[in-house]
């Protein structure tokens, strides 16, 4: 159970932090020039603390290598950059015409990943990784996807066990920190519910929610618990507040394909639709109104945004300064585009 005296460290977090899973190859395969202009434009245009957030996932590894090779390249000093690097995927041999994880959204690897989650996985993640990032070692550290690793699970007493997995994943962690190897606990998870379920047993200084707190998303149940978590001080990043891009006439929702012409799919289709024409009527571009709802919810502290384009880094950046008119959030009311739930924990109308 969590120390009641638990103290969570208090990170400097800037507005927008910078995910990798470009460089990790999402979606479309990038050169080590573009990616290292990536970063470039990262480290010219922060606000703040310089911070990576990557992942041993994206791209099985490739993510961390080529963070590790722009820094170096770059002569980034170790002590001024902060590396979150999310645990639970191990490099291996690819065996397959592609990976056998999130199958058709990396592109041209030469490894596959698997899920390590357990007290050695963890270990083990953890030392890849800092041997893949070059002599940078991240100062954040969580368990990714706990979600994805109890959503496994066929019955009740292997949902259990599943979980016992990540709390001894968990205590990993903690020796990590208690042996100055990482500075702050965290957990990263598409489906926020697991992250409320690992919180009733650990001591967490931050939270990664992704894909489930956006202008497009927002439950009142998770609102509370990010309440909850602000009042404790924790601090939260939200995370894939464009669903994949698809928020800002991406393809993909989720990391899954949409047809836009078929049944499933018209709902959604219209819901973008209807955003987009309303962020036309105030010209306001689609990603600014997705971050700055994304930034007002409780205990939001930094947005994680990922670009594969260099130009875009200082526009992203740009983005947690905008200022969207109130007219606008009303109208997003009024169409119900957004749920008015959402205000009790917002100042969207302040």
């Amino acid at each position: 159970m969590p120390d009641k005296n638990f103290k969570p460290y208090a990170l400097d977090m800037s507005p927008v932090i910078f995910g990798t899973s470009g460089l990790g190859n999402l979606f479309v395969a990038l050169n080590d020039d573009v990616k290292q202009e990536i970063v470039k434009e990262c480290i010219a245009h922060t606000q703040g603390k310089l911070i990576f957030d990557s992942a041993g996932k994206y791209g099985a590894g490739l993510a961390l290598e080529s963070l590790g090779k722009c820094l170096k390249a770059l002569n980034v000093d170790p002590d001024d950059v902060i590396i979150s690097n999310k645990l639970g995927w191990v490099r291996t041999e690819l065996k397959t015409p592609e990976p056998t994880f999130e199958p058709g959204v990396w592109r041209d690897l030469k490894y596959d990943a698997e899920q390590h989650i357990s007290y050695e996985g963890i270990i083990e993640c953890f030392e890849q990784g800092n041997e893949l990032l070059n002599g940078y070692i991240p100062q954040m550290v969580s368990v990714h996807d706990p979600d994805e690793y109890l959503a496994k699970a066929t019955s009740a007493s292997e949902d259990e066990k599943l979980y016992n997995d990540i709390l001894d994943a968990y205590k990993a962690l903690e020796t990590l920190k208690r042996d100055g190897k990482a500075k702050a606990i965290g957990v990263g998870a598409k489906d926020w519910r697991s992250i409320a379920r690992v919180y009733e047993d650990v001591d967490l200084d931050w939270v990664m929610i992704a894909n489930s707190m956006t202008i497009k998303s927002h439950p009142k149940p998770l609102l509370d618990f990010m309440k909850r978590l602000e009042d404790d001080g924790v601090q939260i990043i939200n995370s894939a507040v464009f669903h994949s891009g698809y928020l800002i006439g991406g393809d993909y929702f989720d990391y899954k394909l949409i047809d836009a012409n078929a049944p499933q799919h018209k709902t959604l289709t219209k819901w973008r639709d209807d955003f987009f024409n309303l962020c036309a009527k105030f010209n306001i571009k689609p990603a600014e109104a997705c971050v700055q709802f994304a930034l007002m919810v409780p205990g939001v502290k930094s947005i994680a945004l990922s670009t594969t384009n260099p130009k875009r880094v200082k526009d992203n950046i740009a983005m947690a300064e905008v200022t969207v008119p109130k007219a606008f959030w009303e109208e997003m009311i009024i169409n119900e585009l957004i749920d008015k739930n959402c205000l009790e924990y917002t100042n969207i109308l302040s």
